[in-house]
């Protein structure tokens, strides 16, 4: 959610004219993230966000907005698609491919609780039931094979330590690959990309207990969506989720949270138990990877805030080192 791509208000106004959003009144570009521009768009009939996809394919594109609509409609707290009469969704903005979204209401929550990774797995697993019945298939784009291209592209960046667990943990990922009880393990639409700064809470009054609590009010950025295994998207949440950031060790009470408000929805196949801690190592190598990419394959932005590589190294040599979750 960087910006990229500049975008005046008399541009915004013209391309949300025949989404009937009424008229513009204000418009912010969204900092961090890494890979579209995206604008907070307020208009006399509400808030919404303007993303242009700087780098999507129009198969990816489709896949992901089609997904949120599907979800969207089965009351799953996603931003919805807003489409012209025509029902058309994506036009073309500043030579971009665009779309505007409902803005969810809420805050993040960057130092989370045990009860906030009960919400977030339990929100994750209505995710995957929801998507039980979407049509639509595509493997997820930083899977398996990109984890081979990326590789090869930053191995001439790391040290000898670093491309050794590299070069080792790709010939475990691959074995893992094949195997035949691997590839039956359950699968469908996966996030991919559930962080903490990509989920929203809002204040929740509790009229038993009379308290005031944090609920979940929205999951977003579906901008690598894919079909996968289900237990990668549970995977990408314990890594952010559950982590001590200054050492990348699981926390252990914070994941069984997690995993406990999952399985209230969904619950897990003791195939997929027995998988999980190499799920959690191949979670881990795709966000080392895609970090090394955008650290030393940089792209010019506005707004862009850089990751650090080295969280995600310290999270899969953490799970290199422990064989059980």
């Amino acid at each position: 959610m960087a910006v990229f791509t500049l975008v005046s208000e008399e541009e915004a106004a013209a391309f949300i004219e025949p989404l009937a959003l009424g008229k513009l009144t204000s418009l912010r570009g969204v900092p961090g993230g890494i890979e579209n521009t995206n604008y907070f768009v307020t208009t006399n009939a509400g808030e919404f966000v303007l993303t242009l996809f700087e780098r999507l394919s129009e198969a990816q594109l489709s896949f992901s907005l089609q997904l949120m609509l599907h979800l969207a409609r089965k009351d799953i707290p996603v931003p919805e698609p807003r489409a012209a009469e025509n029902g058309q969704i994506v036009s073309r903005l500043s030579g971009k491919a665009a779309c505007v979204v409902t803005k969810l209401q809420g805050h993040h929550c960057l130092v989370p609780e045990r009860y906030h990774c009960e919400q977030v797995g339990e929100t994750l697993a209505c995710m995957h039931q929801a998507g039980n019945d979407f049509e639509l298939e595509r493997v997820n784009s930083r899977g398996y094979d990109w984890w081979f291209r990326a590789a090869d592209r930053i191995v001439p960046f790391l040290d000898e330590e670093r491309r050794k667990v590299l070069i080792d943990e790709l010939r475990f990922q691959e074995e893992l690959a094949s195997c035949s009880s691997y590839r039956g393990l359950p699968r469908g639409p996966v996030h991919g990309d559930l962080f903490r700064d990509n989920v929203l809470f809002s204040k929740a009054a509790s009229l038993e207990t009379h308290t005031v609590a944090e609920k979940l009010s929205g999951c977003f950025d579906f901008y690598f969506a894919g079909t996968d295994v289900l237990i990668f998207d549970v995977a990408v949440c314990l890594n952010d989720w559950c982590i001590d950031r200054q050492t990348g060790a699981m926390l252990p009470a914070m994941a069984a949270a997690l995993v406990e408000g999952y399985e209230r929805a969904r619950a897990l196949t003791s195939t997929e138990r027995r998988y999980l801690p190499a799920v959690l190592r191949a979670a881990a190598l795709r966000f080392w990877l895609s970090r090394l990419v955008d650290l030393h394959f940089p792209r010019d932005s506005a707004l862009l805030r850089a990751h650090d590589p080295e969280h995600f190294f310290r999270v899969l040599c953490h799970h290199r080192r422990s064989s059980a979750f």
